[in-house]
């Protein structure tokens, strides 16, 4: 796909992954909107990379149904859809205090999952109607899963079910929309310096970094990004979770 003057949209783009994607994308020529619950950090990010911020929470579909539309009225209905909205939680099902709280898992399941869909919805119908480029695509619904999702450890059942589902979406998604030109695809990154892997890591250390096999340390940011964009580019690449992790399995 060619990013010059495309519409593309980036949610969970106040910080971490999401901020850098949009800031790479702007520089690629893309006509960005970056979208997040956090107000304040939104708009700082569109202001440094020149896009259009709009305060959102993903997970409701009338908030949301907003800003796909301020979206599309601004800038033009999304080509691209980079989602990377994610919460981190460490909790086990049965601690000190009892069971886990079920309302601590239904907001994950809300802002992992249900969030995830509900964009993939709204920005799909907008690009089934785009005219095709030259090679028939009309999108690209990037969505952010989590190594978690294959191997999660103990404390991590409720945040490897709602990452679960987001890997589960792909592959259907992907042969659903596949005859409209769009494809869908997902990246499951491993330990990013990301505030989501310190939600969950409470003791956090280099010893956690010395166990990816290359590089010993946590991945950066700018090496999502990069993948996103050659995702991006790359017509073939559909229907898959790439993961991202320097070989970590836990």
């Amino acid at each position: 796909m060619d990013l010059w003057e495309c519409p593309a949209l980036v949610t969970g783009a106040a910080s971490g992954l999401g901020a850098e994607t949009a800031r790479q994308l702007a520089e690629a020529g893309a006509k960005v909107t970056v979208v997040d619950i956090d107000a304040e950090g939104v708009q700082k990010v569109a202001s440094e990379i020149g896009a259009l911020a709009i305060h959102c929470d993903v997970a409701d579909a009338v908030s949301a149904e907003k800003a796909v539309a301020e979206a599309r009225e601004r800038n033009g209905a999304a080509r691209v859809l980079v989602h990377c909205v994610g919460r981190g939680h460490f909790e086990p099902i049965i601690g000190d205090n009892g069971p886990m709280r079920l309302e601590d898992f239904r907001r994950l399941v809300d802002v992992n999952l249900i969030s995830t869909f509900n964009m993939m919805r709204l920005v799909a119908a907008d690009m089934a109607h785009l005219t095709p480029m030259t090679n028939g695509e009309r999108g690209v619904i990037l969505l952010t899963g989590s190594v978690s999702a294959y191997e999660g450890q103990i404390g991590e059942a409720a945040y490897a079910a709602s990452k679960g589902g987001v890997i589960s979406l792909i592959l259907p998604a992907a042969r659903e929309l596949g005859p409209l030109g769009i494809r869908v695809v997902g990246i499951a990154p491993g330990l990013f310096g990301t505030q989501t892997l310190f939600d969950i890591e409470k003791n956090l250390d280099s010893r956690l970094a010395r166990q990816i096999p290359f590089p010993h340390r946590f991945g950066d940011p700018a090496e999502f990004a990069m993948l996103a964009i050659h995702v991006l580019h790359n017509v073939m690449i559909n229907g898959s979770v790439l993961r991202l992790d320097g070989g970590y399995h836990r």
